[in-house]
């Protein structure tokens, strides 16, 4: 949480260096961002902690739905500026704990994280993460980077995609960088163009429109 914290403060400097501004975020729409909320919310649930069974079973189900709901909605909203590297990074996350049952993660990263009291509580078992060994698969996309004090923590490829395609969205929304098709305002839409030209075209109370003026003045030309 703390990495995270930081990526998006870093993002907002950026932002803000390059002319943006964070008013700018109002006019920015996200397509079905509730799939964000649920898939997001799946992952904060106590999950059962087996390493085999019904455990298993579940465990994986729970991810898997979570991730999918996650990957639906970078695809949504893949014209955004930055989605295509979130998309990249989530489903780059979801193929390594699909293929797993959890998370992978490297003692040595731990290590030099400055987090070794976490070799040992995921030695005795947990319900989204587990220490790597020799029969889990696609390692290198698992929980491989360490990232020392103060902040400590161990990060997978697919994160790194993902604060990268974040720092890429929010410095993009705040220069207004968004397709108008995807904010608030929306593109100029044809019967705006109608409603202006039937206003031009409305009488005005009180002054008669040229065909009244014609017979006015033709009715003043035959009067005695």
């Amino acid at each position: 949480m703390i990495l995270f914290l930081l990526v998006i403060g870093l993002a907002v400097v950026v932002g803000y260096l390059f002319g943006g501004r964070l008013k700018a975020f109002e006019s920015l729409r996200l397509r079905w961002w509730g799939l964000a909320i649920a898939g997001l919310a799946i992952q904060f649930l106590p999950l059962p902690e087996g390493e085999g069974g019904t455990d298993l079973i579940v465990r994986t189900a729970a991810l898997a739905i979570s991730y999918t709901l996650l990957v639906v909605f970078a695809v949504a909203n893949l014209r955004l500026p930055g989605m295509p590297l979130v998309l990249i990074g989530v489903a780059a996350n979801f193929l390594v704990i699909a293929a797993n049952g959890g998370m992978p993660v490297s003692e040595s990263a731990l290590i030099a994280s400055g987090q070794e009291d976490i070799v040992r509580l995921l030695k005795d078992g947990s319900d989204k993460h587990h220490l790597m060994d020799n029969d889990d698969v696609l390692t290198f996309l698992a929980d491989v980077i360490g990232v020392p004090k103060p902040i400590g923590q161990v990060i997978s490829i697919g994160d790194v995609f993902m604060y990268a395609g974040l720092v890429w969205l929010t410095v993009g929304a705040m220069r207004g960088r968004i397709p108008s098709s995807l904010t608030e305002q929306g593109p100029y839409r044809g019967r705006h163009r109608r409603g202006s030209a039937q206003a031009t075209e409305r009488p005005t109370e009180g002054h008669p429109q040229p065909a009244e003026r014609l017979a006015e003045a033709t009715r003043s030309g035959t009067s005695p």
